[in-house]
């Protein structure tokens, strides 16, 4: 068969399958291109720990300017494909997307990322803070920073969340999978996680969307926080749980449904399987 051939009968099939995603504002976003995003926001939150630059008094807030630039750019393009994208779904008859409406909104949205960027270093601190003291084997802050997934999969999962808590579909989670895929760790961006979260080893942990998160929680490898169901008519309900304040849950436990609660102080053993709530300061263990 010729190549001609070829490439008529491959034509076909995207015809026929779909799976096509051309450029322009009524594509679908673009994974490398939000990847890339993360790296330019991992390396505006953290300068100089993630990317091979030369940084100094001299050159810090022009390149810290060219980031946000960049960021700016690149964001509102990826958010208004999301953006157009999600109106075309919700009005499958709508032909005509304002697109011009959608880039107002998208770049709107980026902006304020950047305007949070300050507090979302803040909380960031904190997490980074509370791995060092967590962890016996941690050093230094700067060892945390550079060498520990937990704290990239939070990083990535705050930035998220934030975009996902202003409306923007797909993107988020085209940002929280490629976490998962490089730390081994799954946050949903819905999940609603506070200050000081913990995360030690952090392989194969599992935070379902719905999940509500305290302040000051350790969270160990293996651990998922998960839905007793996955029909699709709970969709809209909140299925998984919620951990309060100062709970410490080690490795491989695992927490279902959307009522069950972990009370306040509460301390999860490993191998540990939880349906039912806990009442706050309860060490709960396999017996």
């Amino acid at each position: 068969m010729g190549i001609d051939a070829q490439v008529e009968k491959i034509l076909q099939s995207y015809t026929r399958y779909g799976g096509i995603n051309c450029s322009g504002a009524e594509s679908f976003p673009n994974r490398e291109n939000v990847v890339t995003i993360i790296h330019d926001l991992q390396s505006l939150i953290n300068p100089g720990y993630k990317r091979a630059e030369t940084l100094d008094e001299s050159n810090l807030r022009y390149e810290t300017g060219l980031k946000i630039n960049r960021i700016i750019s690149m964001l509102t393009k990826e958010i208004q494909k999301a953006f157009v994208y999600e109106v075309r779904k919700q009005n499958k008859d709508k032909k005509n997307v304002e697109n011009s409406h959608c880039f107002g909104l998208a770049e709107e949205t980026a902006i304020a990322l950047i305007d949070e960027i300050p507090e979302l270093r803040r909380q960031i601190h904190l997490d980074i803070q509370a791995l060092y003291e967590g962890d016996p084997a941690a050093r230094s802050d700067e060892e945390v920073i550079v060498s520990y997934p937990g704290l990239d999969a939070i990083v990535i999962y705050r930035v998220a969340h934030f975009l996902y808590k202003s409306g923007v579909p797909v993107i988020p989670r085209i940002m929280t999978e490629y976490s998962h895929s490089r730390t081994g760790i799954d946050i949903h961006p819905g999940a609603q996680i506070g200050e000081s979260f913990f995360i030690d080893h952090g392989t194969g942990i599992v935070i379902g969307e719905t999940t509500i998160i305290g302040k000051n929680v350790k969270i160990y490898q293996g651990v998922t926080l998960g839905a007793l169901s996955v029909k699709k008519e709970f969709m809209d309900k909140k299925r998984h749980p919620t951990i309060e304040d100062n709970v410490t849950i080690y490795a491989n436990a695992t927490i279902l449904g959307g009522e069950t609660v972990i009370g306040e102080g509460c301390t999860i053993g490993g191998n540990t399987w939880v349906t039912k709530s806990v009442p706050p300061h309860t060490n709960y263990y396999n017996k």
